[in-house]
């Protein structure tokens, strides 16, 4: 994770100083601002551990029919489960967009989508990836070796200014069968064409770091779960909202508890100290230390602490 990568940032403090945080220079909010956002200062430069990538990556998507959603969640649930740290596959379903490689056919209709990027050896990834098209029988699917950049963009023309948005977030450990059953369940009706569900799958390397080795504590989310409740008009925000909610509702049971605070919404400030879990408590300490008038609190707030 980028925190996990963080050497040191130039941070304004709510008292107008500036001051170097890092591993030796104010520890204590150096530990808060990975994970803690803008709850306790202005960052105006940051210097961060880089590595060797690419650049070009074996990446794209495989993309099913829904009706084979069971069979595609259930063997991506158990594959992402013992995946080398070089390979990621994240799942998403919605209603098919104009992909130049999908028939006309298959144009609207609800699908599963594999995403994939392999960052080792495109030969090695080829082999590793070879198991994912027997999921199911795929609609088609469009995976080669390109920039990572272009991987990066891959999504953007799906999001496009102007459109409403709700969304809302779970944590997983795993993806057991009663979390299968509901994405699929909730796949089902979509409210809108732009609405979708995907998984992210995080685990590898962000599952080593300790839980209190800084703000961000939820070592144990193997799967980030975002539910993008997405449309065009005011007249539609019923409907799409309450079908956010109900999924995220139905969905809680089989999630950790905890949530990316990214992914959070403008009402979910109920959620804050779940999103920081056992850290919280010293977030607001330290909040209390650097900003004891809660002066940064246009955010997922963190209020100082007693």
């Amino acid at each position: 994770m980028t925190v996990d990568n963080l050497i040191s940032a130039d941070v304004v403090t709510a008292d107008g100083k500036l001051v170097r945080a890092s591993a030796n220079d104010d520890a204590d909010l150096f530990w808060a601002i990975r994970g803690g956002g803008g709850n306790f200062g202005i960052v105006t430069s940051f210097e961060f551990q880089l590595y060797p990538l690419g650049p070009d990556v074996l990446s794209g998507l495989i993309v099913f029919p829904f009706d084979q959603a069971k069979s595609v969640l259930t063997q991506f649930a158990q594959f992402t489960e013992t995946m080398p740290d070089e390979l990621n596959v994240w799942m998403v379903t919605r209603k098919a967009p104009p992909l130049p490689f999908l028939s006309e056919d298959a144009h609207g209709k609800e699908i599963v989508a594999l995403a994939i990027c392999y960052a080792g050896d495109p030969s090695e990834g080829e082999k590793l990836i070879e198991p994912l098209r027997s999921f199911g029988a795929p609609y088609g699917e469009h995976v080669g070796v390109q920039p990572y950049t272009a991987w990066q963009q891959a999504f953007d023309p799906l999001l496009t200014p102007g459109a409403r948005n709700y969304w809302k977030s779970h944590n997983f450990a795993r993806l057991n069968d009663g979390a299968i059953d509901t994405i699929i369940e909730y796949a089902g009706k979509l409210p809108s064409p732009q609405c979708e569900i995907f998984i992210g799958t995080i685990g590898g390397a962000t599952s080593r770091v300790k839980p209190e080795a800084m703000a961000y504590a939820h070592r144990d989310a193997n799967y980030a779960m975002n539910v993008h409740g997405r449309w065009e008009t005011a007249a539609e925000d019923e409907r799409c909202i309450a079908w956010a909610r109900e999924f995220f509702n139905k969905s809680a049971p089989h999630a950790t508890g905890g949530v990316y605070v990214n992914f959070m919404t403008e009402e979910e400030t109920d959620r804050v100290a779940a999103a920081y879990g056992p850290n919280y408590e010293r977030l607001a300490s330290i909040k209390k230390k650097y900003d004891p008038t809660n002066f940064f609190h246009m955010n997922q707030n963190i209020k100082p602490g007693a």
